[in-house]
């Protein structure tokens, strides 16, 4: 699997996308098919986060963060509530401070610890469910988006998208991702990618994507060691 690594310009931003001042840090991680995952480092990570969130923050003082403010300034820029449509980061953060840390799967919740460590939007794409090259871009209206948890939705102008090379919507930047790309049980590649926008570090993006690659390189997984940023 390391010839991945040998491609990771697979990524681009288009003019319109940078106008709104979004970047995106991203690898590839991977499974060596013959191993076998060990979910108990796993849990201990949780468990780290768990009382290290509580340790920092209140629902009170999450809204102060500086990290979470620019990207509640994000949304009201491309006119999403923040106040109706958290940030995924801030959503995860504040339903582990209500009190239980959503487990989905291995990969998706290495994402998750990363995220609500750094509150930086990660999302993972299974790599074998997505045509490559990739494309930041803004939606021109009417395309169709198949999200997880939901049914199709007809998408606005104006939105940040993340769109394969067949035109297949994987995400709707930064806070929601298609069940088209989505992680499966059998997933063997995958891309990690942390969403970032204006306000927000691009050293702490990076580190965000680094951070998941390392969780999962404790449960068996292993990545390029480099993170690209466009």
């Amino acid at each position: 699997m390391l010839e991945l690594c040998e491609s990771l310009d697979i990524l681009s931003v288009d003019v319109e996308a940078k106008r709104l001042g979004v970047f995106i840090a991203y690898t590839y991680t991977w499974l060596d098919e013959r191993r076998t995952c060990n979910y108990d480092p796993l849990e201990e990570e949780i468990n780290r986060l768990v009382n290290y969130l509580r340790s920092k923050y209140t629902l009170e003082k999450l809204r102060e963060d500086s990290v979470v403010r620019a990207y509640r300034d994000f949304y009201w820029k491309i006119k999403i509530d923040p106040t109706k449509i958290r940030p995924s980061s801030e959503a995860l953060v504040r339903r582990t401070l209500r009190g239980s840390f959503p487990r989905i799967n291995l990969i998706v919740d290495a994402g998750n610890i990363a995220s609500a460590y750094t509150m930086i939007p990660i999302s993972v794409y299974d790599l074998d469910m997505v045509k490559l090259p990739i494309k930041l871009t803004i939606s021109r209206g009417g395309e169709i988006f198949r999200p997880i948890g939901g049914g199709e939705i007809v998408l606005e102008e104006g939105l940040p998208i993340l769109v394969d090379s067949r035109g297949v919507i994987m995400h709707v930047y930064p806070y929601r991702d298609s069940v088209e790309t989505m992680i499966r049980e059998n997933t063997v590649k995958a891309l990690i990618i942390a969403a970032g926008v204006p306000g927000v570090d691009s050293v702490l993006v990076k580190r965000a994507a680094e951070l998941t690659a390392e969780i999962l390189e404790k449960i068996g997984w292993k990545w390029c060691k480099i993170v690209k940023i466009v």
